[in-house]
This record gives C-alpha cells, structure tokens and sequence, in this order.
C-alpha cells in the first residue's frame, strides 16, 4: 500500500529528486474524497507545495490511473477511490491538538491507526518518519483500558492532561489496540499535519502483515 504511494513519488523520474512524497500524495487523496473535485490552488495551499510540484504530483498520479480531469477539475478514478478506501480502514481519524506536555510544538496534528498496536515498538520510527518531513517530531501512544500510554510501558501518559484526553477520545474514538501519532512543528500546522501522515504512512509499511494489502503494491 505505501510502496504505491513511495513508488509513484520517484517511478517516472529516476533520474530527478522530486518535492513531494507519500504524505503529500495521500492527504491528495483525502481532499479528493471530501471535496470530490479539486484544483490546483486548492493543493498548492492545503500541502504546502509549489505550482510546479503539484503539476507533477497530478501528472504521476494520473499516469498511474487514480486519478482523472474533468470539466469540474481533478476526481478521485474507481482505482483511486478502491485504494483510498483501503488505506482508511487503518488511518480511522485525525484531529487538531493544542499544544501541551504531550503535543510538544506549537502545531499539533493527530492521526489514530486502527489496532496496530503490534506495528510499533517505542515510536521511534514515527519520530525519525516525522524529523524527515521538516517537523520538530511525533509522539506516538498506544490506546489500553481506556488509557493513552507510551509504548513498551504502562505510563498513562495524559495522566495531567485531561483536557486533552478528552480531546482524543471524542475526535478521534479509539478502540482497544489502536495507536495514535500526534505530529509536532514549532513553525506551520501544515508540517505538523503531513508529519504525523508520513510517521502514520511509515507505521503501515512496516506492518508485519501487509501483504494481505498487496493488491495495490507493485
């Protein structure tokens, strides 16, 4: 799943460095489900990228059929839509968190994966997946007994935070085994939000089953 996603960023410029990556590519993918049809401006604002990345990321995306021009601009093709539904099964929510102990920057943005308790260790990939997109780093909890705790410990890390427990919990609605990944930037919310995708991308690719997701890798 996220090697499509990696291999559409490179496969048809080798030889080129190219500005986006998988995070960019999959919020692509979400605004495409919400607003059905979307135009360039609308994506050189909400990710953060130039005219001439974008024109790129759209050229990629539409030589490998997910997605089509009409009249009314860019939609989402049925391969599109098949993939994205997929990916949603395990990226369930994402919300806005105010900064505090545990959203360390002023940006926060956060994204709950759906039983992947298994997928992480201490949430140190997160972290590095997050520094790689620009942002001060993630922090990743994992959702037991009704509480957020660090992997690898029984801490309830929102002990003295209720405010933002509460937060989580409304917006996000964990279930038991799910992991959330909070994003941090002291900069722009915008770094934040596709910070926790990328680590949120990264958590799935590492994910020790998922080849049962390979009718979308190549």
């Amino acid at each position: 799943m996220v090697n499509t996603l990696k291999s559409i960023s490179s496969r048809y410029a080798p030889n080129r460095i190219v500005s986006f990556n998988p995070a960019h590519l999959f919020k692509t993918l979400q605004l495409l489900k919400r607003d059905g049809h979307v135009s360039r401006l609308l994506l050189i604002n909400e990710l953060g990228l130039g005219e001439g990345s974008i024109k790129t990321l759209m050229k990629h995306l539409k030589m490998e059929k997910l997605i089509i021009t009409t009249q009314k601009g860019t939609a989402m093709t049925e391969w599109g839509e098949k993939i994205f539904e997929e990916m949603s099964q395990y990226i369930c929510s994402e919300t806005q968190v105010p900064k505090s102990s545990i959203s360390i920057a002023e940006y926060n943005h956060a994204i709950l994966l759906r039983n992947m308790k298994f997928a992480i260790k201490q949430g140190v990939e997160q972290r590095d997946a997050a520094i790689k997109m620009g942002a001060k780093g993630a922090t990743t909890l994992l959702f037991n007994n009704g509480k957020f705790l660090i992997p690898g410990s029984r801490f309830n890390a929102l002990k003295g935070e209720k405010a933002i427990e509460k937060l989580l919990k409304d917006n996000l609605k964990p279930e038991e085994n799910d992991i959330i990944v909070i994003g941090s930037d002291d900069n722009e919310y915008i770094t934040a939000e596709l910070a926790s995708k990328s680590a949120a991308l990264q958590t799935l690719e590492n994910h020790e089953d998922h080849r049962r997701l390979e009718f979308i890798i190549r």
